[in-house]
């Protein structure tokens, strides 16, 4: 629950700064594939963390019904974006219903996968390469946590100011030389600002953090379909869903993909597999691979 709620909106704050600043700008393309873009990215993270857990296939050794619960909920957010470029152009003032469907919908998702956590009807059997998450000493309830939550609050600010310049850097480059919006937010913004998910997530793998770490990707995916409920309250054009292209549906589809696989890699669970890692992760990589030449070509 720390990867999946905490630790996934407090990465994502640079993300979510960039897809607001864009949406304002008038800028949906930018707005919408920038978040898209990062889940397609984050997911392709996971598999590079895969590289860095030799032990096993990381998606083996961190079985969690939690986190195949989140991909369940990830694969139905990302499914309403093309129910609603499909449906006619309804808004009240000037917001989709869709995007207060994906708040909803998140919401319940946030609250049942507690409720699974403590009242589980299914648990995956555990293997000499199941690898709980413990932590590594017991937790001083009498040290104040004051500094430790202004710390955390601290740094969310860093993020959130960072993710506002990087918004006026890619303004500028789509202005000054001529690129595709669809393409900065996929592929340049929505992989810097999704640097805090890969660091978190290679630091809580070498930690032994493993169901922390794909916890953490799939929450942070989960929260940034919530940039398009943002983007589309700060686009005051329309709805944001139609005001996109094909290009920024592909990354939709792209993420969708890559969230399938790795739900069916966390259900299967290989221990071994090509190049030391898990036919999942090979397959999400080969996908980004392919959406980006797809794209660039």
């Amino acid at each position: 629950m720390i990867g999946g709620v905490l630790l996934g909106a407090a990465t994502s704050v640079s993300g979510t700064v960039v897809s607001l600043t864009s949406a304002l700008s008038g800028n949906a393309s930018l707005a919408f594939s920038n978040g898209i873009g990062g889940i397609a990215a984050q997911t392709a993270f996971l598999a590079i963390a895969d590289m860095l857990y030799r032990r096993a296939n990381l998606e083996h050794a961190a079985a969690e019904l939690a986190n195949m619960f989140q991909c369940g909920i990830l694969l139905l957010l990302l499914s309403v974006p093309f129910v609603a470029y499909s449906a006619p152009s309804f808004t009240i003032f000037a917001i989709h219903p869709a995007s207060i469907l994906l708040v909803v919908v998140y919401a319940i998702g946030v609250i049942a996968t507690a409720r699974l956590r403590k009242q589980p009807m299914w648990e995956p059997v555990d293997t000499n390469d199941t690898r709980p998450d413990t932590p590594e000493d017991e937790d001083d309830r009498s040290q104040p946590a004051r500094g430790l939550i202004l710390q955390f609050v601290l740094l969310m600010l860093i993020m959130g100011s960072a993710g506002w310049c990087i918004a006026q850097l890619a303004q500028v480059l789509i202005t000054r030389y001529e690129l595709s919006s669809s393409m900065v937010g996929a592929l340049m913004t929505a992989v810097v600002t999704s640097f805090p998910e890969l660091v978190t997530t290679l630091a809580a793998v070498r930690r032994g953090a493993l169901q922390l770490a794909v916890g953490g990707i799939i929450g942070g995916n989960t929260f940034d379909i919530l940039f398009l409920t943002l983007s589309d309250i700060g686009f005051r054009d329309g709805s944001v869903y139609h005001a996109i292209g094909r290009d920024d549906l592909f990354w939709l589809g792209v993420a969708a993909m890559m969230t399938a696989v790795l739900l069916l890699g966390l259900l299967y669970r290989e221990r071994r597999g090509p190049g030391r890692i898990g036919a999942e992760s090979a397959t999400m990589l080969a996908i980004y691979a392919g959406g980006i030449a797809v794209q660039a070509f």
